[in-house]
């Protein structure tokens, strides 16, 4: 049985102050720094649909943690086969966002995260309409408990001690063409090769 097509409906949450001290984002005048990893540069992001079951749904990914986004350029560089690696940086005005838009946040790897992901991941629309989602990156090791959760060889509660134990990095999605104009690209750089 597939635990996440019987997922909760979630509650609205806003950005935690403790945000940005958690996951290391960098405020420059009120505006987060934000970085997208891939293999080209992305001046104009855009709400994409890969047509992969994805942590928060389609649309526009980046993290706080420029760490973060070169593991995500070295990955998709991995999956097209190519050597090209960009990091794009943007700004993200994050309190005007949260004042006009939806965003849900996780703060940490909890019950409403784990039910917003595997909604996500399992192909579903979770229950509530929201422009921007933040919160913890479902990587490799992470997602291992999540599936053993998903085929019912793990309950909730032991699934997510095991998630609070990870190293998590931030992500922040762009969900709508809306939350696009909070995202104002800075610059971008070749990395590695």
């Amino acid at each position: 049985m597939n635990r996440c097509l019987n997922h909760a409906k979630h509650n609205r949450e806003y950005l935690d102050p403790s945000w940005r001290e958690r996951y290391n984002g960098i405020e420059r005048g009120g505006l987060m720094i934000i970085y997208h990893g891939s293999t080209v540069p992305v001046q104009e992001p855009k709400i994409f649909n890969s047509g992969r079951t994805l942590d928060f749904g389609s649309g526009f990914y980046a993290t706080y943690n420029r760490e973060q986004s070169m593991r995500w350029a070295e990955r998709v560089a991995v999956r097209r086969n190519t050597d090209s690696r960009f990091i794009t940086e943007y700004e993200f005005a994050q309190e005007d966002a949260k004042r006009q838009l939806r965003i849900v946040s996780f703060v940490e790897p909890d019950e409403k995260w784990l039910d917003f992901i595997c909604s996500n991941r399992s192909g579903r629309t979770p229950d509530m309409p929201y422009d921007i989602a933040i919160g913890p990156v479902a990587n490799d090791v992470v997602y291992t408990a999540v599936a053993l959760y998903e085929q019912g060889l793990l309950d909730k509660d032991e699934a997510i001690k095991r998630l609070k134990v990870q190293k998590l990095y931030s992500q922040i999605l762009f969900h709508t063409e809306a939350s696009l104009q909070f995202c104002k690209y800075i610059r971008h750089e070749m990395i590695g090769g």
